[in-house]
């Protein structure tokens, strides 16, 4: 990279363009183009070359320019809430890898708080630079639906949505049944229940499935104890049902909350599962409780590509493609945490 015209320097504030890389790199402007837009027709060698000249030179394409001449950012917006929490984090992990796989950039949003006008403050911020967007969930304080954008491409994942656009998450149901039956067949009487916050469409259709198999079942519906999806919440319930020498089995409605109660059981005496059995939702580090939590497992990596996958097919149909609604199957899990209910002492002693 030597040269008189390697050594050109641009003045202060003189952005780099494509014709500088191309000429540092000796190569044409096309050429660039096609590295920037990693295609395979540059020579290994060339396209290295390209690059070297770009690092260089702190050259970063220009997608703006680039969505005049094509037509699209190549760009793809993530809205959420919350994105740190673990199902949320692994979620967007794999729309991120999935977008990565198809050459598209991502601009990903958290927004500061759960309340529509934020999710509506994100879509403005999005809508003149991306081509479409994936929207998880949009658990807001009250139940009425945030109004999403008309004129971009959307995926959503959130149930509550499936009217209007294509929607991707987990089978929540049969999820839960799973779960329930399990207990009931292990011997129950009946399974008590550590359900998350009212405004989570998630953990409404899991306490909804729950008590559904209960009734089926002609079995006892004891009283919801709701979380917030923490430890702390969970660890606050189990107190409770630690206190109630007639529970013996609790189906948490996500693994920390589990978490939780596991270890109020565990200070109030009561064994897992000798006394009481713990089954939790997500199977994200269960294994790795004590005893190993018995759980429903999401197909987190999936639900990320499924959405990816929803969105690019609108694109690629250059309009929004009749809604679908995606149910990503979940899976048992069974381990130490779960197992029989203590035989019970009668009275005369037998």
């Amino acid at each position: 990279m030597t040269g008189p015209r390697a050594g050109r320097r641009r003045a202060p504030g003189q952005a780099v363009s494509m014709a500088d890389v191309a000429r540092l790199a000796g190569v044409s402007s096309q050429t660039v183009s096609r590295v920037a837009r990693s295609e395979d027709s540059v020579r290994p060698e060339t396209a290295a070359r390209v690059r070297a000249a770009m690092r260089q030179l702190d050259y970063l394409p220009n997608r703006a320019a680039r969505a005049l001449r094509s037509g699209t950012f190549r760009t793809i917006g993530v809205v959420g809430h919350q994105l740190s929490r673990t199902g949320e984090a692994h979620i967007t992990e794999a729309v991120i890898e999935a977008l990565r796989e198809q050459d598209y950039a991502v601009m990903l949003i958290d927004t500061p708080s759960s309340r529509a006008e934020d999710f509506l403050d994100a879509f403005t911020a999005l809508g003149q630079s991306v081509d479409g967007m994936v929207v998880l969930r949009l658990e807001t304080p009250t139940p009425a639906r945030v109004e999403l954008p008309a004129r971009v491409p959307i995926v959503v994942g959130d149930f509550r949505y499936a009217d209007s656009h294509t929607v991707v998450g987990t089978d929540q149901a049969a999820g839960t049944r799973q779960a329930v039956a399990h207990l009931l067949g292990l011997g129950h009487r009946t399974v008590h229940h550590v359900s998350g916050p009212t405004s989570s469409v998630q953990a409404t259709a899991r306490e909804a499935a729950w008590e559904q198999v209960l009734r089926e079942a002609g079995r006892p519906v004891p009283p919801v104890l709701r979380g917030d999806w923490t430890p702390r919440s969970g660890y606050a319930a189990g107190l409770l049902l630690a206190a109630d020498p007639s529970v013996t089995a609790v189906y948490c409605g996500n693994d920390e909350m589990a978490q939780g109660t596991l270890r109020a059981l565990h200070e109030a005496g009561r064994r897992v599962p000798a006394d009481v059995s713990v089954v939790g939702f997500d199977d994200l580090m269960a294994e790795w409780l004590w005893p190993p939590l018995t759980t429903v497992a999401q197909d987190f990596a999936t639900i990320g590509r499924e959405l990816v996958s929803a969105l690019l097919e609108q694109l690629a149909e250059q309009q929004s493609a009749a809604t679908r609604r995606i149910l990503v199957p979940t899976r048992l899990v069974v381990r130490a945490s779960s197992g029989p209910p203590p035989e019970r002492t009668l009275p005369d002693g037998r």
